[in-house]
């Protein structure tokens, strides 16, 4: 079984090169339906009026951390199904944690390639 490519993804990140990596590694991968928000409040917003397949955050963003719009979706009764990883440069052990805790279905510290988001897709979605 292969995951669904025709899935909308939102991509959020308060840096726009690293959408643009991202949005680019997930159109290598066959995903083409990406949408981008630059914080966690924005996110919240296309969240509420789209129904995406998956969220793909950064952990540091300001005002709201990818962290915090990781526990509005986990709380929120329409949203908390949302499969959702979360991205960061930092592989500290308590973020981890604090993010599995918080519900987050898988985790990539940046860099990485197109090979390391399919294998992290892939594991979210049980293939």
């Amino acid at each position: 079984m292969a995951v669904d490519t025709a899935m909308p993804i939102l991509v959020v990140d308060d840096y726009k090169t690293m959408i643009r990596i991202i949005r680019n590694l997930l159109k290598q991968l066959g995903f083409n339906d990406v949408d981008e928000a630059t914080d966690g409040a924005e996110a919240l917003q296309k969240l509420r009026s789209k129904q995406y397949g998956l969220v793909i955050s950064d952990w540091n963003m300001e005002p709201m951390t990818g962290y915090e719009l990781l526990k509005h979706v986990r709380s929120d009764d329409g949203l908390s199904q949302t499969p959702f990883i979360m991205v960061t440069a930092e592989s500290k052990t308590e973020n981890v944690i604090a993010a599995k805790k918080a519900g987050v279905n898988n985790y990539i510290v940046k860099p990485f390639p197109a090979a390391t988001l399919k294998a992290k897709i892939d594991a979210v979605f049980g293939v």
